[in-house]
């Protein structure tokens, strides 16, 4: 069984040879194809990349030279003193009742989580015996008592002030009275 290949033998051979060509070029193809349509595709912008970048690109302070300077840097400071309000809780309000419409209410009124109802004596009075500054403390800081009962830091508004969260604490108590 030596010597060279049959007709078929050879006719097989080059029918194969053609096929694994053709399908090496049509693979080739196909990733050209793929990857034209991959590079195409727009990315995603993360919008923390962006924000930071705008942050790092900000001018630091502004030139003001005369009246016209004076009264732009006058609205300058003005816009800016209306951003920092703006970011602290409902508008730098301290009115306690005013902060307990609009956050405390809602654990507060129906008891989640442990907390004491508004205007339960019985739920307050050992509270309100550890003193409000206590109380205060325990609101601004958070709190989980010995009963499983849970006070979020803040009410779990960060933007609130330590005044804010003191004046609610105290309009709260005073409920009780």
């Amino acid at each position: 069984m030596s010597g060279s290949p049959s007709k078929s033998d050879q006719n097989f051979m080059r029918q194969f040879s053609w096929l694994t060509a053709g399908l090496s070029v049509l693979a080739l193809v196909l990733m050209v194809i793929a990857y034209t349509i991959y590079s195409n595709i727009p990315k995603d912008q993360d919008p923390a990349v962006a924000k930071h970048t705008e942050a790092r690109i900000a001018p630091v302070g502004g030139v003001y030279a005369g009246d016209t300077g004076r009264a732009a840097m006058l609205a300058a400071q003005e816009a800016a003193a209306k951003a920092a309000a703006s970011q602290v809780a409902y508008g730098g309000s301290t009115d306690g009742k005013t902060i307990y419409d609009n956050l405390c209410h809602s654990c507060h009124t129906a008891g989640v989580a442990g907390a004491p109802k508004l205007g339960d004596k019985a739920a307050w009075s050992a509270r309100i015996a550890q003193g409000i500054a206590t109380l205060t403390k325990h609101a601004i800081d958070g709190y989980t008592g010995p009963d499983g009962n849970h006070m979020p830091a803040k009410g779990g508004n960060p933007a609130l002030t330590d005044e804010q969260v003191g004046n609610t604490v105290k309009w709260m108590a005073d409920q009780v009275k």
